[in-house]
Order: C-alpha cells, then sequence, then structure tokens
C-alpha cells in the first residue's frame, strides 16, 4: 500500500477478501490504523491465511483479524456476515463488497449470450450487492457516529455512522463487445450505490455510499480471463493509456480514502481509477 492515509481505529469489513482487490484493501486497512478488519469470502480458508497474513501491517495497538465466510447469493449468509461483525467488533465504519464473479462470458456476443451464466452473475454481482448494502446500511443505522480528532487548525471531524464503498468498473460507464453480462451488473452497481446514498440521506442516518471504478486490474480473475482468452492480454497492454493494468494497491489507495475522513464529503459519486481510459480520444493533432 502506497497510500500514507491513517484511519485511527475503526473497524472494517470486506468482502472478498481472500484474493485480488478484496485482499488489497483489506490489508490496507489494517495497515491505515483500523483497530478490526473483517475478511470475508466464500473461500474461508484463504480468507483465515490472508487475516493472518494482516498482522504483520496493523498498525493499531489492539488489533484484530477475523475471517467469515459468506456467500453473496444468500442473504442469510449476508446478513449473518453483519450480525457476526456487529457481535465481535461492536460496529461497522467502513464496508467495502469487493466479491463477484469472474468474466465467465467475456467473447459472447449478445446473440450467444449464455443466459444461465447471465443469470449467474446477475444473482452475485447485482443482487448480492443489494444484498450487502441492505445489511449494512441497516447495522449503521443502529451506531453511534465516528468522530476523529482532525487538525489542529481545524480541530475535529464527524465522519458519520459509517462508509461503504462498492466495487464498479469501467464496464460501470462505458460498454464493451462481448461483455453484456459483466457491463450489464457493474452498471447495477452505480445505480445501488446512487439508490443507498440517496436513501441515507433522506432517512438522515449519515451514512455515505460511492464506488469505485477501476479500469484492468492485474488480479487472479484477470489473470484467469487471460488464459481462457490470450488475446485480452494484447487488448489490455493496447488500449489502457499507461498500456499495462492497475496494481491492486493502486485501487486500495482510492478505497481507502474514499473510507477515510479526508473524503468525509463525497457521497455517491463513481470514481473512475483508470489512468484516463473513459476520456474521450483525443482529436488528432494538426501536421506542420
Amino acid at each position: 500500500m502506497a497510500s500514507k492515509l491513517t484511519l485511527d481505529g475503526g473497524i472494517a469489513l470486506v468482502t472478498g477478501a481472500a484474493s485480488g482487490i478484496g485482499k488489497e484493501t483489506a490489508l490496507a486497512f489494517a495497515e491505515a490504523g483500523t483497530q478490526g478488519v473483517v475478511f470475508a469470502d466464500i473461500n474461508e480458508e484463504d480468507a483465515k491465511v490472508v487475516a493472518e497474513e494482516s498482522r504483520k501491517y496493523a498498525k493499531h495497538a489492539g488489533y484484530r483479524a477475523l475471517a467469515v465466510k459468506v456467500d453473496l447469493t444468500d442473504a442469510e449468509s449476508v446478513q449473518s456476515l453483519v450480525a457476526t461483525t456487529v457481535k465481535e467488533f461492536g460496529r461497522i465504519d467502513y464496508a467495502v463488497n469487493s466479491a463477484g464473479i469472474d468474466l465467465e462470458n467475456y467473447g459472447s456476443f449478445t446473440p450467444a449470450l449464455n443466459l444461465d451464466v447471465f443469470s449467474k452473475v446477475s444473482d452475485t454481482n447485482i443482487a448480492g450487492t443489494v444484498r450487502f448494502v441492505r445489511a449494512v446500511t441497516g447495522a449503521m443505522a443502529q451506531q453511534e457516529p465516528l468522530t476523529f480528532a482532525g487538525t489542529s487548525r481545524h480541530g475535529s471531524r464527524s465522519v458519520g455512522r459509517g462508509s461503504i464503498v462498492l466495487l464498479g468498473s469501467t464496464s460501470s460507464l462505458i460498454g464493451a463487445p462481448g461483455m453484456i453480462s459483466y457491463t450489464t451488473a457493474k452498471h447495477a452497481v452505480i445505480g445501488i450505490m446512487k439508490s443507498a446514498a440517496v436513501d441515507a440521506l433522506a432517512l438522515g442516518s449519515a451514512i455515505r455510499v460511492n464506488a469505485v471504478c477501476p479500469g484492468w486490474v492485474d488480479t487472479p480473475m484477470v489473470q484467469s480471463a487471460i488464459e481462457q482468452n490470450p488475446v485480452l492480454k494484447h487488448a489490455i497492454d493496447n488500449i489502457t493509456p499507461l498500456k499495462r493494468a492497475a496494481t491492486v494497491d493502486e485501487v486500495a489507495d482510492y478505497i481507502i480514502f474514499l473510507s477515510s475522513p479526508s473524503a468525509s464529503f463525497i457521497n455517491g459519486t463513481a470514481l473512475p481509477i483508470d489512468a484516463g481510459f473513459t476520456l474521450p480520444a483525443p482529436p488528432p493533432l494538426p501536421r506542420a
């Protein structure tokens, strides 16, 4: 983690914490100074390994790590995850939903779309996100707001009852050929984020909800997609402005920022992390 942002305490809950962006984010929370981190994943054994690893980076003297199995397709499993977190730590200050399933339908154009795969992706990446946000906002609304010491110039700052960050994608913002399942799901994440943010404002619950929208990131999920479709690596290197995929820590840095007191006035925002990939193509420069 390159960021120097500090979280003086607080409890973080991260899904998809056994690998990829979720793993890096959960470790970054430990390194940023949270008092506890819950590593949630459908692969509980790998989550336990990462939770144990986090102790090497933890900055808080009373740091605790807990691994919990969760299945986002099961509402009771998600609710149990949140209840376990509150029981063990008393509250949830930072919640990140990084769990999702891979690009199984990558390269499938609409006429050849496998509807069973589409439904599977939707249940995890869309309905699963709703289950997560529903459970977490319910728990956060019951807790007292968190206040940070702030600076000597401005004093303490309230950061509300909690921050939720959802994992979107550049596919939340634009379309791409052969990616209807993934693009649909990631567009939906932004709708869920904005709706949850507006609902929190309407209810006066002082909960911020945002999303990060990374482009291609060097994760096990992307590596698996490249193995299935080797041309994907060539595409990533050629269409990404920096000619490479982002690293997981580059994404985690922004998630920590959005969760931190530094982002206390940011709400309902989808933050691109794409090196300018979603910018309009510049016009050709005139030749001399």
